[in-house]
């Protein structure tokens, strides 16, 4: 098939066009900039520029590609460190959940695409009632902290768009919190921040986390291209949901940095805000079971132990070598 994939050269579309590709899809991967195109053809896809939030560079570059599927992973995330002011840090990324989605769906509805892909989040959007790990039925917090509550609607804007949308048929990947090389939770400031112990132990620790590797996340966007029903949502997630106070200590443990200090919860409120607070002591994980039942998907990384050491494990080799 014909795939356009829009956000080539971000955290997952590095690890997803050479997947498609392998698969035997032909591919088209839209980058922002012309500096990038090179990259998007090291991958194996043919290369198209143009800004996400341009409607008629989005339209002419999707309708040129002529595909039979569009995946939107479209995110501007790489300069995100400092959650205390979440809405902020995330607007350009708010801005490609909604108008970027907006574009992206019209430009595949009129170049004749069948379905549409989109990546959302799967982890402090639940709502913090209830049991520990949610699924796809489960309601989004309805009653959201301040400060996440643009991201939240941006979240919401894109699933509701997406999966209504059914020309072309409209699928959502929840994506559990991301690490690879150099990404997410094991990007080099991150890593920089734990060692040097600016990631606390906030309140109890009892939030819930879900977490994926990028090779995992593009694995399972492959099986959705074929095996995702439409109108669905699916978490995209590992199968060990865990508490901030299990994995934030074994992470700087692998690391080989000292525990984590401890902040009571009131003091956490005071230094980073309520909704770091609630990310650290409140929030819910997700359950992968629909993906495994109806993509016919299994993560590599059945665990974040296992993967958060093996990249860790891979970091300290390319740097000895």
């Amino acid at each position: 098939m014909r795939i356009f994939v829009a956000g080539a050269t971000g955290a997952v579309g590095r690890e997803l066009v050479p997947a498609l590709v392998a698969a035997g899809h032909s591919v088209t991967g839209m980058t922002r900039t012309a500096a990038k195109a090179e990259a998007v053809k090291r991958l194996g896809a043919e290369p198209v520029v143009a800004d996400g939030l341009d409607a008629p560079a989005v339209h002419a570059a999707v309708t040129s590609a002529k595909p039979d599927v569009v995946i939107d992973e479209m995110t501007d995330l790489a300069a995100v460190t400092d959650l205390r002011r979440f809405d902020r840090a995330f607007t350009a990324t708010n801005q490609l959940r909604t108008r970027g989605t907006d574009f992206l769906l019209v430009a595949a509805r009129d170049a004749g695409a069948r379905r549409f892909i989109a990546q959302s989040f799967c982890g402090w959007t639940y709502g913090s009632s209830g049991g520990p790990v949610k699924t796809e039925a489960d309601a989004l917090d309805p009653d959201p902290p301040q400060e996440l509550r643009r991201t939240l609607e941006a979240i919401q804007h894109l699933e509701r768009s997406v999966t209504a949308s059914t020309a072309p048929e409209g699928i959502v990947l929840r994506y559990g919190s991301f690490y690879g090389p150099d990404t997410g939770l094991l990007s080099s400031a991150m890593i920089d921040q734990v060692r040097h112990r600016r990631v606390p132990l906030i309140g109890d620790g009892g939030g819930w986390w879900s977490f994926v590797h990028v090779e995992d996340a593009a694995t399972a966007t492959v099986a959705a291209v074929t095996h995702g029903r439409p109108g669905s949502i699916y978490n995209i997630v590992d199968d060990e949901p865990a508490q901030v106070r299990d994995w934030l200590p074994v992470l700087a443990s692998i690391l080989g940095a000292k525990p984590p200090f401890h902040v009571p919860a009131w003091l956490g409120r005071l230094l980073a805000g309520e909704h770091v607070v609630s990310m650290m002591t409140e929030v819910r994980g997700g359950s992968n079971a629909k993906a495994r039942q109806e993509l016919g998907w299994q993560p590599a990384y059945s665990s974040w132990r296992e993967g958060f050491a093996m990249v860790a494990r891979q970091a300290a080799e390319r740097t000895a070598a």
